[in-house]
């Protein structure tokens, strides 16, 4: 019975302790660690979210960008900072659900980070340049047949979601194409626009501009079904049957952040995520804004890593 007592004494000590953490938290700004460059869509992302975040938390969100190695490097930094809650990381299917799945990382994904919240499903979209000989994604298919080794495709970093996605398409569709890997989409998706190189897939964000300016041309959009921001354009998967891939942008945190902490910044973010407006312009980027608890955050990333990781099995996957 004495027991019993003591732990319901200590149980109710915590509860306070971290309710008063969460009300005293923060005290100083807050570090949202960003591994890709300005501009990309994780970046974007981080952005309107941490935008809304500063007058509820009361204390400014400091972007920080960290590109290099597919989204790797920035988020081995975050890995390893202080599990305080003032260092943030904007996670994305790159290094967080496929790389660790391709090369030896830093970090184990599902236990060196705590999920905090998912912002967004980012379609992403096979764009070509205008001069390549190839209206839609079956004239490519047959292009890169006939020229094997002749054609090379970008990334945003050997390992990054659009490799993967690529060597999937690659894979699926029969066809030798040379990789040239970048670091970050901006320098990639910029040769394919100079004609450098005749592919890419990139996120929805980062290209859907210079399709209607016809610097690019798209052919195919990698989820099964059209991407919100470009209905016109067809999937990959009405060619390829079976072909379905797609990236996720979201909050997380080091592993051992305090739970008050991170629920609630998941709480905050979920009616951020609920607002018309933002969900407004996260369409209008190319993103379709999503927004769960930090359960759910973690199941969903416990499915990706196993769905990529079987990918990456299945199409022999190795990093050049």
């Amino acid at each position: 019975m004495k027991n019993s007592i003591r732990l319901a004494v200590l149980a109710i000590a915590w509860t306070c302790a971290g309710a008063a953490l969460a009300q005293a938290y923060p005290a100083h700004p807050i570090k949202v660690l960003v591994p890709w460059p300005p501009g990309q869509a994780t970046d974007v992302a981080a952005r309107m979210v941490a935008e809304r975040l500063v007058p509820v938390l009361g204390q400014p969100l400091v972007i920080d960008n960290r590109p290099g190695a597919g989204g790797v490097l920035g988020s081995e930094v975050a890995a390893k900072s202080a599990a305080d809650g003032y260092t943030l990381l904007a996670g994305s299917s790159g290094p967080i659900s496929i790389s660790p799945n391709v090369q030896k990382v830093a970090y184990e994904p599902l236990k060196d980070f705590v999920p905090i919240s998912l912002l967004a499903i980012n379609p992403f979209m096979l764009v070509v340049n205008p001069s390549i000989p190839a209206k839609d994604v079956k004239e490519l298919i047959a292009l890169l047949k006939a020229n094997p080794g002749k054609y090379s495709f970008a990334s945003s970093g050997s390992g990054a979601t659009s490799h993967l996605m690529s060597v999937l398409f690659n894979s699926m569709a029969g066809v030798s194409v040379v990789h040239v890997p970048y670091k970050g989409s901006s320098q990639s998706i910029t040769d394919v626009v100079s004609g450098q190189i005749a592919y890419t897939i990139e996120t929805v964000p980062a290209v859907a501009g210079l399709v209607k300016a016809d610097k690019l041309r798209a052919l195919g959009a990698t989820s099964l079904t059209r991407a919100v921001a470009m209905p016109e354009v067809p999937t990959i998967a009405e060619t390829l049957p079976g072909y379905e891939m797609f990236g996720w942008i979201g909050l997380m945190a080091p592993a051992g952040t305090p739970v008050a902490v991170t629920d609630r910044i998941s709480a905050e973010t979920q009616k951020i995520m609920q607002d018309p407006e933002i969900r407004k312009r996260f369409l209008a980027a190319g993103m379709e804004p999503a927004g769960n608890t930090p359960a759910e955050f973690r199941d969903f990333l416990r499915k990706q890593n196993d769905r990529y990781g079987s990918i990456v099995k299945q199409a022999n996957v190795k990093l050049d």
